[in-house]
């Protein structure tokens, strides 16, 4: 085995792994904190933090539908400004 082939071995089993470990974390719900000083802790995220995570897509999904529908619909200026305000305000 040539020392080429080595690097891909090495470089090819530290991606498989970190994919993993990242997996795992996630179905386990573990988050990865970092701090300024590049320190990184690890915690689980409470059913309350994953309720409001989840609303929270919720509503930035319910955003980009809006977005998507002004930006293809065939609307005049006035009403794509209209539209907009009524996303701001919610």
């Amino acid at each position: 085995m040539n020392p080429f082939e080595m690097v891909i071995g090495i470089v090819l089993i530290v991606t498989i792994g970190s994919v993993l470990r990242s997996r795992y974390q996630a179905k386990h719900g573990i988050i990865e904190d970092q701090d300024m000083m590049g320190n990184k802790t690890q915690r689980l995220i409470h059913d309350s933090e994953k309720n409001q995570l989840a609303s929270e897509i919720a509503a930035l999904k319910e955003r980009i539908q809006v977005l998507e529908r002004i930006a293809t619909d065939n609307n005049s200026a006035n009403d794509i400004n209209r539209q907009i305000e009524q996303l701001r305000d919610r």
